[in-house]
């Protein structure tokens, strides 16, 4: 008989079984630790609270009464700085930025799908083995510690 050991809960999480020696990161080329390894979640977390309430404040100052300003505001930022720069005000607090897969700043394009896909919420929570969620895979970029 099946019990409720033999299947987990989906408070436990995904099970991922990392062989000795593997690391978020080592498929893509990147380091363990230290600079330019992929940066941690609280950090990622962090940073876009960090935005999030930035746009909000500012969304509230313009007009409080409209529900699309904020996430317009928030996607706006993170097109354009990302695109620009590598990196959100948020990003740029907890020390991390976002790259293409080469090194170089993801560029307007890239920038424009992660924006989309980070605005829509659910892309962002659905990851891979390398902790990169699917508006990374999709604009075929990581966040990495500067």
């Amino acid at each position: 008989m099946i019990d409720r050991d033999d299947l987990g809960s989906w408070l436990d999480g995904p099970k991922i079984e990392r062989e000795p020696g593997d690391w978020p990161g080592k498929r893509l080329g990147l380091p363990e630790s230290g600079r330019h390894s992929l940066a941690p979640a609280w950090r990622r977390i962090l940073a876009l609270l960090v935005d999030w309430l930035m746009c909000l404040a500012i969304a509230n100052v313009i007009d409080s009464g409209n529900p699309f300003l904020a996430p317009g505001i928030f996607a706006l930022e993170q097109f354009l700085l990302v695109a620009t720069l590598g990196y959100s005000v948020g990003h740029r607090i907890f020390g991390i930025e976002v790259r293409r897969l080469d090194g170089h700043v993801p560029g307007l394009l890239k920038s424009l799908i992660r924006a989309v896909l980070v605005v829509l919420v659910i892309p962002a929570l659905i990851f891979d083995r390398d902790n990169r969620g699917l508006h990374d895979l999709a604009a075929g970029t990581v966040i990495l510690r500067r």
